[in-house]
């Protein structure tokens, strides 16, 4: 395609037409649905999605790709591009001026590794703040690994603290894995799609910065039990107490809890954050 993928922005391409089109089936696209593709590279998968809506914004770092992209797709009504750093980008104050492009409801995105997490934060924001405006689904192709860990349950090896983080704030749905072979240039890791569906949790935590604390202690280190990682800011018979009430077992890791587990924890402890 006359483009060499840089190294500095984690670019790897997508190839196969099979998880290509599992990715757009997976968004569940409506024509009136407006969309917003994440790193779209060289465009191989922008023109299956310009296919399914009428507005779609396309945000990419690489200049070069950017050129690229304008010459494929510049002249479509439905298509808009940014070159910049979706991370550092105010796209719902930038947007207010691009009709039909306001507000999108959906998202697709081929992710680098790298910055998978500040991506996902971005995306949904934190629990003590979760993003105003929630998408209605979010579609991202990651690294196998993280993509496990999205979607774990608890008392699993790959169960935690990115899981409640991100179960807190949306249903992870698994949607297929995709081979490194898939990707040009071949990365050193297998990856995964995965599709995360923002919702309001029915039971939130009373307390939602005390949670993220709490949940950042206690997984501080996975191989010391719960009461453990607790200690420097729970006093051990409180905590007792507590992990008693809640039937739970005292001699727990933090990836034996779930979601709802960690949730009444929090409500029930009172410490300085």
């Amino acid at each position: 395609m006359g483009f060499r993928p840089r190294k500095q922005f984690g670019q790897h391409w997508l190839k196969s037409e099979l998880v290509l089109d599992t990715i757009v089936k997976a968004a569940a696209l409506k024509s009136s649905d407006r969309l917003l593709e994440i790193g779209p590279g060289t465009g191989i998968l922008t023109q299956r999605l310009l296919l399914e809506v009428d507005a779609l914004v396309a945000v990419e770092i690489d200049r070069d790709l950017c050129q690229k992209l304008v010459k494929s797709f510049g002249k479509r009504d439905n298509f808009l591009l940014l070159q910049g750093d979706i991370l550092s980008l105010n796209l719902e104050e930038y947007l207010k001026s691009f009709h039909p492009f306001t507000n999108p409801n959906k998202v697709v995105a081929n992710i680098p590794y790298n910055i998978t997490g500040p991506i996902l934060e971005k995306l949904l924001g934190t629990i003590a703040n979760p993003n105003p405006r929630p998408y209605q689904s979010i579609v991202l192709l990651m690294q196998k690994e993280v993509a496990e860990r999205l979607v774990a349950i608890p008392g699993s090896k790959a169960f935690g603290g990115l899981t409640l983080r991100v179960q807190y704030l949306a249903h992870c749905e698994w949607i297929c894995p995709v081979a490194a072979k898939d990707f040009y240039p071949v990365p050193k890791v297998d990856s995964a799609v995965v599709r995360l569906i923002p919702y309001t949790i029915d039971k939130p935590a009373q307390n939602p910065n005390q949670l993220e604390t709490l949940i950042k202690l206690g997984f501080g280190s996975r191989r010391k039990m719960l009461r453990n990682n607790l200690k420097s800011v729970i006093e051990g018979d409180n905590l007792a107490e507590v992990l008693e009430q809640l039937q739970i077992n005292p001699d727990c890791r933090g990836e034996d809890l779930s979601l709802s587990q960690w949730i009444s924890l929090s409500n029930l402890l009172d410490f300085a954050i």
